[in-house]
């Protein structure tokens, strides 16, 4: 975690949020949900990244329309570019490669 974002995180405003839009969405991964696997989400990420010029706005920091559930592995992705560690079959079974 950024320094700069460090009390942001560990306020009641993004707890709450980051917990309502979680129950929003089922607490599943948006983005495997979208590919028909289901997967717990982990964690809310913001689709536009916060930084030290946004974090105050709102709209951006706990506006619904710039967060998504996503589960550990889909935000590495997004984040590193890599690829999944993992695979899941037809029966929703994790592999790991």
């Amino acid at each position: 975690m950024k320094e700069y974002a460090k009390k942001f995180y560990k306020s009641k405003a993004w707890n709450r949020t980051r917990e309502a839009y979680l129950k929003s969405v089922g607490g599943l991964c948006e983005r495997c949900r979208k590919k028909g696997l289901i997967v717990p989400a982990e964690i809310v990420h913001h689709k536009i990244y916060l930084t030290p010029e946004n974090i105050s706005d709102t709209s951006v920091s706990l506006g619904w329309a710039n967060l998504e559930a996503v589960c550990r592995f889909c935000h590495a992705e997004e984040h590193t570019g890599t690829e999944k560690r993992y695979t899941v079959d037809e029966l929703g079974r994790v592999t790991v490669r």
